[in-house]
């Protein structure tokens, strides 16, 4: 890959000397598609760096863009760029999100950051100028931007290629509160879109394909601008219109011969119980190269129940890799391609009780399986540190800490948040996990271990036997330490959702069931468990993780059974 110091040249340089070649292929909302060229791609970056000077929107000024999946936003996010504006793409409108509550987190995520402008649809406009009330922000609607212009490319000076200039704005996913704005560096992200690159073995004739929401980190990096940078053409689709037809993923991989794609381990479970068998004739994934599970827990049981269904489909028991990564830094881990991302069988009293990793044969009674986050992407240095930031050996759980070139320097306008996590340049991730053989094995959050009479046990685990049990709709059940007073420890609470409404009879069964296979799993009782006919009701954040804090907040303001 050519050594650039600027996003801006790797845009401009495939536009000039491959201007017909496929940069993306474009898959809307309604499942109509757009074959995007390279040179497309930088005349709608040319159109609106334009429209955005027009409107009054200067270098060096952030720009929020608050758009649904399309190629507006690719356009936005492009344009802003080449104008010398720092774009940040924020979470769309759910339809599961009160809309109230999303306008409140917008105007506050705007005030926080003293962003310069929105860039939004239509609707959202009007009452989005309301909340920005005497605020020093522009909002501009997409359809009122001179857009389409065929403003010649040097019609504007485009801004000069320092690699230390602020490039991009992410958003943390947080569960609570307003999502911290994580800024990065061209020189930052071309660094980390090279060493993921190396870490994946990237090809000339590589084909990503993602669902992934460009406002998440992964979709943003992995999804746009890591195969810009390395000249691959990318698949790009609504997340929404997956969520709906999970079956398009694999129709693409197969279509266009996808060999590279990252998603959550929530996505594996859905794929496999959605998607049906007639679904499935004809289907080739044998170019699927590597698919790697990143952004949430790794569960062993996913990538199992995945390859079972379709590795009839060509698909590789190799190509089922993971990663690790956090919006603060990217890319941190990736298991090697081509080789089976490794499970890590230990004894799970000495995991709770001792916090180390002792290894025994697979499938021994009292073991459970953890599977590989991978190996160091290159320049990435890693340690797991006790609780007085010392380093512990391998085999033994402790804090991830973490450096390297591409780690974030501090969040937006936030110094007060920066130092609770960055150490003497290292980042304190809050995960916990282990070393083992030059591979990193997670274990759980650190703020969610749950310590119930002297076992850490990690939320994630009894969600997993949860979600495990006939009539519990699985990906819907968060794990809760609540502190009991007279005890004077924490105990476990369930709260999970069911497929359908049960009649009572059968739900005590489905409760039964449930306790039993949390005491055969980890010794301990559930203090309570909570089965819910109501859909919807486990919170989570943006990226679909499970939002713990506001969770544990809902319950106990609506379900505790005691004081």
């Amino acid at each position: 890959m050519m050594k650039y110091n600027s996003l801006i040249r790797p845009l401009t340089e495939r536009a000039l000397h491959q201007p017909e070649q496929l940069a993306l292929l474009f898959i809307d909302e309604d499942g109509s598609r757009q074959a995007i060229t390279a040179a497309r791609l930088y005349q709608g970056a040319w159109d609106y760096a334009a429209a955005l000077q027009v409107a009054g929107v200067t270098p060096n000024e952030l720009v929020i863009l608050v758009l649904p999946h399309s190629m507006q936003l690719v356009d936005a996010f492009w344009g802003a760029l080449l104008l010398g504006a720092i774009p940040a793409i924020y979470p769309y409108l759910t339809p599961k999100l009160d809309v109230g509550v999303y306008q409140q987190r917008v105007r506050a995520a705007v005030t926080q950051s003293q962003a310069g402008a929105v860039v939004t649809y239509p609707e959202f406009k009007a009452p989005l100028q309301a909340l920005l009330q005497g605020a020093s922000c522009r909002v501009l609607a997409w359809d009122e931007l001179s857009t389409g212009q065929n403003t010649a490319p040097g019609a504007l000076p485009v801004p000069p290629g320092d690699g230390d200039r602020l490039a991009i704005l992410l958003h943390t996913s947080g569960s609570s509160g307003v999502p911290k704005g994580v800024p990065f560096s061209h020189r930052q992200v071309l660094d980390h879109a090279q060493a993921l690159g190396q870490a994946v073995a990237i090809q000339t004739d590589d084909v990503i394909v993602s669902w992934l929401p460009l406002h998440h980190d992964m979709g943003m990096i992995a999804g746009l601008l890591m195969p810009l940078v390395h000249g691959v053409p990318v698949v790009l689709m609504s997340p929404f219109y997956w969520i709906r037809s999970p079956i398009m993923l694999l129709r693409a991989v197969h279509e266009y011969q996808g060999t590279l794609t990252w998603m959550p381990n929530f996505a594996y479970n859905y794929i496999t119980r959605s998607v049906r068998q007639r679904d499935l004739d004809g289907l080739d994934l044998s170019s699927w190269r590597m698919l790697i599970n990143a952004a949430e827990p790794v569960r062993y049981d996913s990538h199992q129940i995945f390859l079972q269904r379709f590795a009839p489909l060509g698909l590789r028991p190799s190509a089922l890799g993971s990663a690790y990564g956090m919006t603060e830094e990217g890319g941190v881990t990736v298991s090697p391609p081509g080789v089976v991302a490794p499970v890590d069988w230990v004894e799970l009293r000495s995991l709770q009780e001792e916090r180390c990793a002792v290894p025994v044969e697979p499938a021994a009674p009292g073991s459970t399986p953890i599977v590989s986050c991978g190996v160091p992407m290159p320049g990435v240095q890693i340690r797991i540190v006790d609780e007085q930031g010392s380093d512990l050996p391998e085999r033994r759980v402790g804090e991830v800490v973490i450096h390297s070139s591409f780690l974030f320097r501090g969040y937006y306008r936030r110094p007060d948040l920066t130092n609770k996590v960055l150490r003497g340049g290292w980042y304190a991730t809050a995960d916990m996990g282990y070393l083992a053989g030059g591979h990193l094995y997670l274990c759980g959050r650190k703020t969610d271990m749950i310590i119930a009479s002297g076992k850490n046990l990690y939320p994630q685990d009894l969600e997993a036997i949860a979600d495990g049990v006939p009539g519990v709709y699985p990906g819907r059940t968060v794990a809760l330490g609540v502190i009991n007073e007279s005890l004077g420890t924490e105990e476990i609470v369930l709260v999970c959702e069911l497929r359908q409404p049960l009649p009572p009879a059968e739900k005590f069964e489905v409760e039964r069931l449930l306790r039993r296979r949390v005491v055969q799993e980890i010794d301990i009782a559930p203090a309570e468990v909570h089965l819910l006919d109501e859909t919807g009701w486990v919170l989570k954040t943006p990226a679909g993780k499970v939002a713990r804090a506001a969770n544990k907040e809902k319950y106990l303001s609506n379900l505790r059974r005691y004081e």
